[in-house]
């Protein structure tokens, strides 16, 4: 019933028109002003902050929306979003870690994305880019919990602290790259069963196979072997993700006015942005993961440490096999940010909406 009411009061958007009536929704549920040109301060009933409108009267500045979240409804959006950005662009994953193999079989080589896919499904059946993906789900979810939860918390913290009242784009930078601390500490297990699943001739059937045989051969250390190549790609990329979204932002959409597109757009190029420029860390990431055993040089056995996974990706195919998948992590990370983000926000909006109605009815 309230999606008819908001399709009857925003004629112009129909059922086929998702975004048009996701954003009438959304104003649906804020006061709207009839002047140009005058800021309208809406109190916010759980934050005692004003939420400024846009110079229109019934544009909400898209960052401050919604102000009255709670932990509970980070953790749960962010679970949601997390869990939809892995599983629906899985294949592309599953393409990229084999592409980043440094001495793949001949039957493993592919020029690109679509050739791999095609291949892959070809000659080892329909489910095999799929490989995996439970193990992925699961992780998903409570490590991007946590990482949207710390994100939006430590974003107000140290928003108040450095400009007190507005937006930083120092905050929301730092705030990601802490949040990465927490997202890769849940989520490095996963990652590490995932890429040996996905991986060509891969020996393991059921992750439960592959979770003992690590545990079993390795030892647990093995799980986070590849934590702080983890952290030294995912921190810097998170920073160039954040400042590359908000530069994208104010050409995009300047008065920061609730635009779904504007933000898909600038999270996917952003996203692409930060994928190529940390591919290096991503290929050393997987090869610490996989243990490819064609580049086990190390009297071990095993290749430990991000400064020994450099020296042998350099060794066995020089300065390019650095950036070896780089069109598939780009291909990967453009819809998967866009996903992610217009996924949590979608989510944290209806949920806090529906909290509010709540309180407001007793």
């Amino acid at each position: 019933m309230e999606l008819e009411a908001v399709l009857k009061e925003r004629g112009g958007a129909t059922a086929g028109d998702p975004a048009r009536v996701l954003e009438a929704w959304v104003k649906r549920g804020w006061p709207a002003g009839g002047a140009d040109t005058e800021l309208i301060a809406a109190e916010s009933p759980s934050m005692g902050r004003p939420r400024e409108l846009s110079a229109k009267g019934d544009e909400l500045e898209y960052e401050a929306l919604p102000e009255g979240s709670t932990v509970s409804t980070h953790m749960l959006a962010g679970a949601v979003a997390g869990i939809m950005e892995h599983c629906l662009m899985y294949p592309v994953d599953c393409v990229k870690t084999r592409m980043q193999s440094l001495q793949p079989d001949p039957a493993a080589r592919y020029r690109n994305v679509m050739e791999a896919l095609s291949k892959i499904i070809r000659t080892e059946g329909f489910w095999r880019p799929m490989r995996g993906m439970n193990v992925t789900a699961t992780g998903a979810g409570p490590a991007h919990a946590l990482y949207f939860a710390c994100y939006e918390k430590l974003k107000k913290t140290l928003s108040d602290v450095i400009r007190p009242g507005g937006n930083s784009h120092i905050a929301n930078g730092a705030a990601g790259c802490v949040a990465t601390l927490l997202h890769d500490a849940a989520m490095n297990p996963a990652e590490v069963i995932k890429q040996r699943m996905q991986m060509y001739n891969s020996p393991y059937r059921r992750v439960t196979d592959c979770m003992r045989a690590v545990w079993r051969n390795e030892g647990a250390g093995a799980f986070y072997r590849s934590y702080t190549t983890q952290l030294t790609m995912n921190i810097p990329f998170q920073a160039i993700h954040f400042m590359a979204y908000e530069v994208l932002q104010e050409k995009l959409n300047p008065h920061r006015q609730y635009n779904p597109t504007s933000h898909m757009v600038s999270g996917a190029c952003a996203g692409a942005v930060a994928a190529a420029a940390t591919t290096p860390l991503d290929v050393c990431k997987t090869l610490l993961n996989t243990q490819e055993s064609l580049a086990l040089n190390s009297p071990s056995g095993h290749i430990t440490g991000m400064a020994n996974a450099f020296r042998t990706v350099y060794q066995i195919g020089g300065v390019t096999a650095y950036f070896r998948g780089v069109q598939a992590r780009v291909i990967y990370q453009m819809p998967s940010t866009a996903i992610a983000w217009s996924v949590y926000e979608f989510f944290k909006y209806i949920i806090t909406k529906r909290q509010e109605e709540r309180r407001a009815s007793r």
